[in-house]
């Protein structure tokens, strides 16, 4: 009987120390991986930007389509002022789980930043940095700004999050039916998991494209109002 008690115990032991270690990675090391992979990335897109070759003062631009943009690889930055003045991620193309472990991830299928249709971006809730711990905060008229190095893009919010089913995949529709669109625009969505700590359901936001400007004319007034 005391064998029998006293192996109870250490099993009991050996499973609370395995749940504290799981919170602790769940808590901490997961945020600490996503700051070194989001640093990593961030650094890589303005590098690659800074070597981009500049066309020189009235030289033709070439007619060619953009290319697509690689599967797990930085294409832009994204900023939401209500989410907090050092808020900054870089969006990657994909939402595979590696690809979301390094940023936000852009819908494949979705149009390009700033075409028409909807630019469509996923991001965790929790763990991996937490992105979009503050979602439910968004609110009709906040500004989602991002650049991809030549231009800066300014979408603006339409409503409060919109509580929907995972299964529900309309929503990255190019209308979304209940965006309130009524016709073909330029549009972004946001999803992420909700409840906080869950993945029953999502949250999503919806946003038009408001206003675009070059970078070389400084930063958009959205990021400093």
């Amino acid at each position: 009987m005391r064998l029998a008690v006293r192996s109870f115990s250490e099993l009991c032991i050996t499973a609370g120390a395995l749940i504290v270690l799981f919170v602790v990675y769940v808590l901490y090391w997961t945020g600490v991986q996503a700051d070194s992979a989001t640093a990593g990335q961030l650094d890589t897109l303005q590098r690659a930007w800074v070597d981009r070759p500049v066309a020189a003062a009235g030289a033709p631009r070439a007619a060619t389509p953009p290319k697509p943009y690689a599967p797990g690889k930085g294409f832009a930055v994204m900023y939401v002022p209500r989410l907090g003045g050092d808020w900054e991620w870089p969006v990657l193309e994909g939402t595979s789980t590696g690809t979301l472990k390094k940023g936000l991830g852009h819908y494949t299928g979705t149009t390009r930043l700033g075409g028409t249709g909807n630019f469509a971006v996923a991001g965790h809730r929790r763990t991996y940095g937490d992105p979009f711990k503050d979602f439910p905060r968004l609110r009709r008229g906040d500004a989602v700004v991002l650049t991809d190095g030549t231009t800066w893009y300014t979408y603006r919010v339409d409503r409060a999050p919109y509580r929907t089913v995972p299964t529900d995949v309309a929503v990255i529709d190019p209308v979304p039916r209940k965006s309130g669109f009524r016709g073909p625009g330029r549009y972004l969505t946001l999803t992420t998991c909700d409840p906080e700590w869950g993945s029953s359901h999502r949250l999503i936001v919806w946003a038009h494209l408001d206003a675009t400007q070059p970078v070389t004319d400084g930063r958009p007034q959205a990021l400093d109002s």
